[in-house]
This record gives C-alpha cells, structure tokens and sequence, in this order.
C-alpha cells in the first residue's frame, strides 16, 4: 500500500518532539544565556576592579572622608611692657543637623532659650535647612563657657559642638582704635588686626575625617599642622593708654564737645607711647548688621582737620631758617584787624607789635601772617612739606588720611596769610605729633612706630630744622606754657613743658564760611631741656567764645597726660613741683632788654610798644645765648650761673638739679662752653645752654 511521504515525514518529527527533548533544548538556551551574563559581570568586574579601581576609590574618599580645617591660633598681641592686649581662646560652637533632629519645633525652642536667640527666627531657618536636604546648619558660634555647659547638660545627641577660638580683649575698650577688632572667621575688620592681619592669622591646618553612612566620624588623622600666627608688640604702654583715654573722654564731655583725639610719641625714637580716639568701643562686641560705625573710626589718624595756631609753630619755625629774623625782632600787629588781600584778619587781643617770641606766646594772627609773608610762599610751602604735612606718616594702622596741602600753583593771594596762621590746610593729630618731635628732637623728622622691633634702615631720621633751631623752638614754645596762652593750663609740677595752644574755627561747607565752632587743640612736650615725651591733644567741635579754645579745652589734657607719663617712664623732676605764677614778673625786666637790645641793633619797636618777652636769644655758632653787650645784672634779680665748663654731663646735670636751675645740653663728652656765662644772674624762667665736646 502506498503511503505519502509528507506524512512520514511529519509523524517522524512528532516523534521526536518529546517532552525531554525540549527540556534539554531549554537548557542550552539557558545555559548559553548564563554563560554570556557571566562573561558580562566578569567584565564588568575587570572593568571596576582594574580600569576604574582609582577613580572608584577616590569617589569612595569623597563620600566617606573630608577635609576639615583647622583653624590656626592668631597670634597674641601685647603691650610694651609685655600685657597681653588682644588673645585667641577656645570655645564651643553649636551646630545641628535638622535632618537628624526628632522635631525641630522642640528643639528650636530649647536652643532659642539656652542660646538667647529668636525661636521663631531659629525654627525657620531648621524648616528650610531640612526641605533643602542640608545635613549642617550653625545655631551660634563662639557661646560663652556658661551657655555651653547648659547645653552640655542636656545630654541631647543631636546637639553638636565645635570648637573654634574667640577674640578676646582682656581690657575691654582699652586701646580699641589701634588694636580694632575680628569677625567670626577671626580675619580683622579694624586697626593692627586688619593691618597686620597676615601675620597674626597664620596658616590653617587640615585634619582627614572618616565618617559612617549616618555621616558619623569614626577615624579622624591630622593631613597638615596648622601654623599658629605671629605674636605682635606693640610700643603702647597700657599704663599711659589709659590715662589718656581717661583725660581725652573727661575733655570732651566737660566741654560738651563731640569728638577728640590724642597721641603721646617718644620723640627720642618715634614709638608711639598711646593714642586714643573718643567715643570709643568695646572690640569683644561683634559688628552687628545695621550698628553705626562712627565710634570705630579712629580719628587721630583717619580724621584730618584745620588745625589752626598750633600751625604757627612752623610757620615760625621756618622764618628762623629762611630769614633775618630772630626771637628778639619786633614784628609790627598794626594795633587791630589786618586788613589783607580781601579778608580782615583779627587777633584775640590787639597788638601795636611784638617780639618774635610774644607771636607765638600770646599766639597772633596778625604777627604769623607778618612773618609768613617774610618767609614767602615758596619756602613756606617746603617747610610744610619738611615737616611732613600732605604726607601719609606710614603708621601701620587702615584709613590714614594724608590731610590737605594744596600744591603751591594751586594758591591764591591770600593763601600764604591763611596757611602761615594754620588755615586752607589740614592735618591729623598724628601729624603733628610727628611734627612737634621735629622740634623736641633737635630738628629731625621721625616716622611714628607702633610695632616694637629694631628700626630698619630705612627708617632713619632726616634732618628738617638745624639744631640751633631746634633749640630756639623749644624755647619759644616754652614760654607759651610760662607766659603765652597756655600759662594756667599747660604747665606741669616738677617737669619744664614746651607747647602750644590752637583754636581753629570750623568752616562749614554749606555756607561757605567760619563757623564760631572749633577744634581746640594742644601740642607741647617735656622736659624742655630732654624732651622725652610730646603730647598732641584735639577736641573737636567745642562750644562758642573762649570755653571752646585749645587753652581751655586741650591743655588740661595735656597737662595730666605729660605728668602721668613722665611718672611711669622714670623721668626725673628737673624744676620744683609749685613755681610762682610769673606772669607779670618777667614783663617789666624783659621790656627794658628789648629796648635795649633795639638801641644798640638801630631797630625801634613800631608804634613805640614793646611787648613782653622772656631773655632774647641770638644764633651763635650753633648755640643759644644771650646777647654778649647786655649785661643783664641790669635787669634781673636772681641766682648766679656757676661755672659749667670741664665738668662731665651727669656732673652738670647733678649741680644744675641741685641748685634748680634748668640746662639745655648740647652734643656729648666735656662742658665746653655755656650761655649765659658764669657768674651771671639767671632770669626768671631762663635755663643755661651747655655745650659738650669729646
């Protein structure tokens, strides 16, 4: 029988299909799968282990390690005397994780409470750290030892704290506006600490944490050693600091006055003994957002102003450089207003003339501008200059102003008379610090210093005035505290003083004129004969009429802050501590001198007024002395002069104090000669001038 193949065919592969069959040809297909997904993983895991091994490990560092820095311990800044004025400590900062936190409404409220802040402000700022998935938040930095115990005892693990370091000033606002202050990142916001703050900030270090999933540290290794800053002295005593914020605060709201300043400057060297601006304020307090910044400004070096007669001192000064003029010439004062290129120029009290020394003493404006006029805008100009107004000073403190000295083509006609007695220029408290230690120094200029370290090189001083200059200043200014302006407020117990008083009225730029508002001021030093200390005091905007001037407002300071300073640096009493008021005393003897002096030298006084002046001195080969064809046993009653001459200086200085008569020394070695000679009578408030050779 014949059978189609098509049907054996299909029966056979039926027959084939059977249930083993297919389940062995499943597990080839699925052994074959498994074996190319095991080939994959395998490179997959080569890929892994081998090609990517250090970029895996490093992302792995990234998630599980960090960096954290530590801060370096900012160096400790002290006084002179080795007080420490401004010093890093550790203290607790608090800090959560508003992730980690089992209801930030209960803990908002506790740490408002413990810290003193504003729970409403707090909880706010834990809501959005938490919806924007932020794992740290700062709750205050740097809490005081007191609130960090609190919180401590609480024993809450979500609480954390951090150690940081505090700025801490140990005599409050002692020396605040040379010392100024830090924000919580512990950089300086003011004064040496924002001037310095490269050295006294140091370099951090790093330590390399290790944490859980839970962001836990478990391991933690230091990566670098941070490097603590640089410890600052500086040349302030904090003893005479605080006497002259003391006098400084009682001169401005005695007098109701708005602002001062001082700076007390060792005029051997430079170094600036105090200096202190009022109001002031406390550098612990933080720079609250918002809080007035008016108190921080450190006007004795920031704050320039007209600073009026005390100016005349280099106008004077420069006149016994650049003229004929000497302490005895009679300069003429007209006997009222000065009319004079437009203006009308008035003196406190009217003068027909005066000596050259009774301008300064009695301080006219009158006789300055007569006197600037013979010197000359030129030299005038280069003298200011000299004396290093216009010019920063270089003292290590933010904000130095310069003040204001216009260039000379910039001058009017009138300038020379406004600038010879201290107007349409402007200056610091610093300046003319560094200006009356021109005078107390023998004619150099030293730059102020307030970091105590050995001078460089370039701080070497330059000569401004010569020293027989100096030397006549020094009494010139003198009598301004025995006889002139300032004669009730300016003379110390026990020490000679040099100075001078200024009373600048204050011009107001919207009216575009003189206020009857001033800035009284006082520069002076002690003892004439050594100066080892100048003063310059400034209080600005004082009331009307006489209350307001430098005499009535500045020189008291002065007054306690020389004597108190004096006392703490060792400085011997060269006069007896009460001396006779000898404001009259002097006038008749001096008046006969003059005359005589103008006799003999063809010069007659205008208007037929002689003033009253102390013993003219005259330029002798680089000496002071009385004039050699008066005799003044004529006109004076008092001690005779010993003889001086082969004796070694501490000899002189122990016969002279002795016998309370002051000596002016010049040079060094053996008594070579001296003025007024020996066997003369010394007038009253006179000092013998020895000089000293080897």
């Amino acid at each position: 029988m014949w059978v189609p193949v098509q049907w054996n065919r299909e029966e056979a592969s039926a027959r084939e299909a059977t249930p083993e069959a297919e389940a062995a040809r499943r597990m080839r297909v699925l052994g074959r799968v498994l074996l190319v997904w095991a080939v994959l993983i395998l490179v997959k895991l080569v890929y892994l282990q081998i090609v990517c091994h250090d970029e895996l490990r490093r992302m792995a560092q990234q998630q599980q390690e960090k960096l954290v820095e530590i801060q370096a311990p900012r160096g400790t800044i002290f006084d002179r005397t080795g007080q420490p004025l401004a010093m890093s400590l550790p203290v607790d900062s608090v800090c959560v994780n508003p992730l980690r936190v089992p209801d930030l409404t209960v803990a908002a409220d506790i740490l408002a409470h413990e810290l003193s802040l504003d729970e409403n402000e707090l909880l706010g700022k834990m809501k959005w750290s938490a919806q924007n998935q932020r794992g740290f938040m700062w709750v205050k930095r740097k809490i005081s030892p007191e609130e960090s115990a609190r919180l401590r005892s609480l024993k809450l693990d979500w609480i954390e704290f951090r150690t940081e370091t505090r700025r801490f000033y140990p005599n409050g606002s002692l020396a605040a506006h040379i010392l100024g202050g830090v924000d919580h990142d512990e950089n300086g916001n003011g004064g040496v600490e924002l001037s310095l703050n490269s050295e006294l900030a140091g370099h951090p270090g790093y330590m390399r944490v290790t944490t859980d999933v839970k962001q836990n540290p478990f391991e933690a290794q230091i990566a670098m050693e941070p490097k603590p800053g640089k410890n600052i002295t500086l040349t302030i005593d904090s003893r005479i600091q605080y006497i002259m914020e003391r006098e400084l605060r009682a001169a401005v709201e005695n007098h109701h006055a708005e602002t001062g300043s001082a700076v007390a400057m060792n005029p051997r060297n430079g170094e600036i003994l105090a200096l202190a601006s009022y109001p002031t304020f406390d550098p612990n307090d933080m720079v609250k957002p918002g809080t007035s910044l008016a108190n921080r400004t450190d006007l004795a070096v920031s704050t320039p102003f007209e600073p009026g007669s005390v100016f005349k001192v280099i106008t004077l000064a420069s006149a016994l450089e650049t003229t004929n003029l000497t302490p005895a010439t009679i300069i003429p004062c007209g006997g009222g207003p000065l009319r004079i290129f437009g203006r009308v120029i008035h003196d406190a009290e009217s003068h027909g003339a005066l000596s050259f020394t009774d301008v300064l003493a009695h301080s006219s404006n009158i006789g300055a501008i007569e006197i600037g006029l013979k010197v000359g805008a030129p030299m005038l100009y280069d003298y200011i200059r000299r004396f290093g107004f216009g010019q920063y000073t270089g003292i290590p403190l933010p904000g130095e102003s310069s003040g204001l000295l216009r260039r000379l083509e910039h001058w009017t006609k009138g300038s020379i008379a406004s600038v010879a007695m201290g107007q349409e220029v402007s200056t610091t408290t610093v300046q003319l610090a560094q200006a009356c230690t021109i005078v107390a120094d023998g004619g150099f200029l030293l730059k102020p210093r307030l970091i105590l370290e050995k001078p460089q090189r370039e701080d070497r001083p330059v000569r401004v005035l010569r020293p027989e200059t100096a030397i006549t200043m020094r009494q010139l200014m003198e009598d301004v505290v025995l006889y002139g302006t300032g004669r009730r407020n300016a003379r110390l117990d026990g020490y000679t003083a040099g100075g001078k008083t200024g009373s600048a009225q204050i011009f107001d730029t919207a009216i575009h004129q003189y206020t009857h508002h001033y800035n009284g001021s006082f520069m002076g030093f002690a003892p004439v004969t050594n100066p080892r200390i100048v003063v310059v005091v400034t209080v600005n905007h004082t009331p009307t009429g006489s209350a307001g001037f430098g005499a009535q407002v500045a020189a008291p300071a002065f007054r306690q802050i020389a004597m108190a300073a004096l006392r703490i640096m060792g400085v011997p009493k060269d006069v007896p501590d009460s001396i006779e008021d000898q404001d009259e005393t002097p006038a008749v003897h001096n008046n006969l001198a003059i005359a005589s002096l103008n006799r003999h030298s063809g010069v007659e006084p205008a208007g037929g007024i002689v003033s009253s002046v102390t013993p003219p001195l005259v330029q002798n080969s680089g000496m002071a002395s009385a004039p050699g064809d008066l005799d003044q046993r004529l006109f004076y009653v008092g001690p005779k002069v010993p003889d001086f001459q082969g004796k070694t200086m501490r000899a002189v200085m122990e016969q002279s104090e002795q016998l309370g008569m002051p000596v002016e020394v010049i040079g060094s070695g053996i008594a070579t000669s001296q003025a007024p000679p020996a066997g003369t009578m010394l007038a009253p408030g006179a000092r013998i001038v020895v000089q000293f050779a080897r």
